[in-house]
């Protein structure tokens, strides 16, 4: 517990009218994409096969209707391939009603989808490394501000969906309610002009009794098509192994293979070192030293593409190379996070580095400028709605 004094000393950015106290704990934070990225590469090292840009186009079937393997398209090439399996796992997050009704187009919604919505703010909004959360404001929202890669991050919202985009985007009236709350709670108000970035994800909540995505549990659940579809869904990463490994469980049982001990309970996920590194590509953990011999053979690489941003063009080399980055989108919204830390200066940024991916993927101009376009529309999602047409 501490006292208004104390959480002044520790977050001298609140405002202080009001505050009476405050609880201080420890939580973790992490990168997604990164973590996702290190994930896949992980996987690829025990012997999976990843693919991206492949959409799954339907089920291959038994004749006795039993799931058997199925078929996608080269999002590419356009390319259709099938390929057979014992068993198939859907672990599509919000989309993974969608993927169910390819197995039967009467499956009932198993996830009441619910977007969230948040800010991206200059780091003198909130100074130093503490973060904040009122799980209670005023008007029964859970409000937070945390230091994020040099900026900070403020949500969130809770908004029920009929529709999963696969890019969302905030509404104003989001973003307005998220500038209303901080401001309620910061020493100084945010206003429409101070916002970089605007992000909303989904969140697949499974569905309940309540008809409020905001009282649904965060749990994951798994089940079972007549197919033998199995689907995981709900969740959160801070349970992913657990959900991975109750998926897998219930794969192998219906597969009638051999039941074996998790090999991968404590196995560490490609990057990790001890101890932890700092400098400019510390979040890259045990891939910052081949990233730094790329920049010594290429000392060009090492300048910084934007005074905001921490993105050099030997990221977007290593992410091409390494990290199979195909498209504009992929580097600067999934292997850096310039677009989530400031759109428009990755608006700024992305001719050059379609430049660097075409001479890395070795594409031609006609690439650079649909790349360019095609980031462009998923960008315009990242600028506060009321500046979306202005800044395009």
């Amino acid at each position: 517990m501490l006292s208004r004094d104390e959480v002044l000393q520790r977050v001298p950015a609140l405002e202080p009218k009001g505050l009476r106290g405050g609880v201080a704990y420890h939580d973790g934070q992490f990168d997604d994409s990164r973590l996702l990225i290190n994930l896949l590469q992980t996987a690829a090292e025990h012997g999976a096969a990843i693919l991206n840009y492949s959409r799954v186009t339907g089920f291959l079937k038994d004749a006795a209707g039993r799931i058997a393997g199925l078929a996608f398209r080269n999002g590419e090439s356009g390319r259709e391939y099938s390929i057979g399996a014992r068993c198939v796992i859907n672990a599509t997050g919000p989309f993974c009603d969608q993927v169910r009704r390819l197995d039967d187009e009467t499956a009932a919604p198993l996830i009441a989808p619910s977007q969230g919505a948040h800010i991206v703010l200059p780091k003198e909004f909130l100074p130093g490394d503490s973060a904040i959360l009122v799980p209670h404001t005023a008007d029964g929202r859970v409000m937070f501000a945390i230091p994020w890669h040099g900026h900070v991050v403020a949500g969130t919202t809770d908004t029920p969906v009929s529709e999963v985009a696969l890019e969302p985007r905030a509404t104003e009236n989001e973003v307005n309610l998220i500038l209303q709350t901080t401001g309620r709670y910061l020493a100084r108000m945010p206003a429409l002009a101070d916002i970089l970035s605007v992000f909303a994800g989904i969140r697949p909540l499974i569905k309940g009794k309540s008809t409020a995505t905001s009282a649904l549990r965060r749990d994951h659940a798994i089940r079972v098509s007549p197919s033998g579809l199995v689907t995981v869904a709900g969740g959160k990463w801070t349970t992913y192994r657990k959900m991975a490994e109750d998926a897998v469980d219930c794969a192998l049982e219906l597969a009638c293979l051999p039941h074996r001990g998790c090999r991968t309970h404590q196995l560490p996920v490609h990057g990790f070192q001890r101890p932890q590194q700092s400098g400019p590509f510390a979040n890259y953990g045990s891939d910052a030293e081949p990233i730094a011999a790329l920049i010594r053979e290429q000392p060009g690489l090492a300048r910084p593409l934007h005074e905001s941003l921490p993105v050099c063009g030997a990221q977007i080399v290593w992410a091409v190379r390494h990290e199979m980055a195909a498209t504009l989108e992929d580097v600067l919204a999934r292997r850096t996070r310039a677009l989530f830390l400031n759109a428009r200066a990755a608006l700024a940024i992305a001719p050059a580095v379609a430049r660097l991916m075409a001479i890395a993927l070795d594409r031609d101009e006609k690439w650079e400028h649909l790349q360019l376009a095609a980031f462009q529309e998923v960008a315009a999602g990242f600028l506060p709605p009321a500046t979306r047409a202005e800044n395009l």
